[in-house]
């Protein structure tokens, strides 16, 4: 039934009246085998050429020829409902509302098949299909091996066809997941009558549109166009131009030849990669390479899917799944890129990982004006922090030195009987404390004149503050009363400061006091003290 059908569509397409001929007696063969709810084809002599493996029981089935050339077999009371159709089983030629693709889950594949020859309907070496590995694309095989990529759907055309996009009355239907992908297109201009994709016996692909005035096929597309349509014809990293009618392959920007006498090996980065410090760099106007090493997410940013490959080593490129507006989704490749071709006109951008560009002069000055620059910063670090340590460790001396000086001022001084003797004038009553020691000192202080008692006594230079300071104080120390007289502590105080002293009172230097006696409560005894000095509290100054 499948070659059948596709036999009467290639006919009907040139000669309208050969179509009713052949659907006629399409019907009339199969009338009998519809009544037994199976689709058969039979020949002349009644023999089962072919049947459908649709069993389904309904109780009264149609057999149709749909205007789209789609052959069904449908419920007579529903006819939405389809038992059977042709544009499920798919041979050489691709009509719209057809879908090739796969489905992981059912395990269904459809692809064309080419005819062995153009007289021989059999099973052809070359088809067309989705490729099932990495990001979804379209590829014709010959055998098992790939003989030219259509490449993957980009939003506005397939990736190694941008000239497709020059065909505005063609819908294309691209949809795909990590489970299903299929290929589809509609009629979008309503002048078209009809359009078909053919897979030739030699591998080639020619789309045409029926032109009903003529009875005749225009063709509007063909693939492969020139030699660099041909799979991996150039090299790894190798772009593929034509030029003078002969092809052209040659390495990458920033890319070299593996061999000098074997192209065909490809070509290899100039400066490997350090992972670390990789940048991208664009290739705009070329086909993607070949998707079946890739990986994808079609809901990722143009920033992020950079970042996904960046921080992945063996990530060797990057592009966008779309391109229609801003660009959206994200293709990783990995390994080498194969199968490039250079177009110039395409707006598909390609960011290949590439080593980090050499310092120039500039850069390594500036590299080299940090470093010295860091060392001069740490040197002074290091000189400050000592000087700082230094200046820390002569504070804490010093003010332990003036903590010793001002204790050893504080005790007590001790002198020898010569040294008594010699500042006594050898005990003189004229130095005796209350007999003209200090009496003349509080006199001449009274009168506002005691700098005559140093003016005869030193020839050397003094300081008259310090002079009178010390009177002052020496006066203070010989009060009568012993609770007026300051204390050693207090005495080095007033002579180390410049505060203000408190007025001297007259002196004690008369000789005798009137004293309590200690064994008596009443009765006056006179005290006297036989070396005349007086008596005061024995408290050490």
């Amino acid at each position: 039934m499948e070659i059948a059908m596709r036999k009467g569509l290639i006919k009907s397409f040139t000669n309208i009246t050969m179509l009713l001929v052949n659907i006629f007696f399409l019907f009339l063969s199969v009338a009998s085998a519809v009544q037994d709810r199976v689709l058969l084809l039979i020949n002349g002599n009644n023999h089962i050429i072919w049947s459908s493996n649709t069993t389904k029981n309904v109780e009264s089935p149609i057999l149709q020829l749909l205007d789209s050339g789609n052959l069904v077999v449908k419920d007579g009371k529903d006819n939405s409902f389809i038992l059977w159709q042709s544009f499920e089983y798919p041979c050489d030629k691709f009509l719209p509302g057809m879908k090739i693709g796969w489905n992981s889950v059912t395990g269904v594949d459809r692809y064309l098949t080419s005819w062995k020859s153009a007289d021989d309907p059999g099973p052809g070496r070359f088809s067309f299909g989705i490729d099932h590995q990495g990001f979804p694309q379209l590829v014709v095989r010959n055998g098992t091996l790939k003989h030219y990529r259509l490449g993957s759907w980009n939003g506005k055309y397939f990736t190694g066809t941008p000239d497709m996009q020059v065909v505005p009355f063609l819908k294309v239907e691209f949809i795909f997941n990590k489970t299903y992908a299929h290929y589809s297109c509609e009629i979008a201009n309503s002048a078209v009558l009809l359009t078909r994709l053919i897979l030739n016996p030699s591998g080639f692909m020619e789309r045409s549109v029926l032109q009903p005035q003529f009875n005749d096929w225009t063709r509007v597309f063909a693939a492969p166009s020139d030699l660099c349509d041909n799979y991996s014809v150039c090299g790894a990293y190798m772009s593929c131009k034509m030029v003078d009618q002969s092809h052209n392959c040659t390495c990458l920007e920033g890319f070299e030849p593996k061999s000098l006498t074997d192209l065909s090996r490809g070509c290899t980065r100039r400066s490997a990669l350090n992972c670390t410090y990789d940048i991208f760099q664009n290739f705009s106007g070329f086909k993607l390479p070949d998707t079946s090493n890739s990986w994808y997410d079609t809901s990722m940013s143009s920033e992020e899917c950079k970042h996904m490959c960046l921080k992945n080593c063996t990530c060797s490129a990057y592009a966008n799944s779309n391109i229609t507006g801003e660009g959206s989704g994200c293709v990783l490749w990995f390994g080498e890129l194969v199968d490039m071709k250079e177009f110039g006109t395409a707006d598909q951008d390609l960011y290949i990982r590439m080593p980090p560009p050499p310092k120039t002069d500039k850069t390594t000055e500036k590299t080299n004006f940090g470093k010295k620059k860091l060392v001069g910063i740490a040197l002074s670090s290091t000189v400050l922090a000592g000087l700082l340590m230094v200046g820390l460790s002569f504070y804490i001396w010093r003010k332990k030195q003036k903590r010793q000086e001002i204790e050893e001022d504080m005790e007590l001084p001790s002198f020898d009987l010569a040294t008594i003797v010699k500042a006594t004038d050898n005990f003189s009553s004229n130095n005796k404390l209350g007999q003209g020691g200090f009496g003349p000192a509080w006199k001449l202080w009274v009168e506002e004149r005691a700098l005559e008692l140093v003016e005869n006594m030193s020839d050397r230079p003094y300081s008259v503050p310090d002079v009178l300071r010390c009177i002052h104080v020496g006066l203070l120390c010989v009060q009568q009363k012993p609770e007026d007289r300051p204390n050693m502590s207090s005495v080095v105080l007033m002579l180390g400061s410049e505060n203000s002293l408190p007025d001297p009172k007259q002196p004690g230097f008369f000789t005798e006091r009137n004293m309590p006696a200690l064994d008596s409560s009443t009765g006056n005894h006179e005290s006297s003290s036989i070396n005349d000095l007086t008596i005061s509290v024995p408290e050490g100054r």
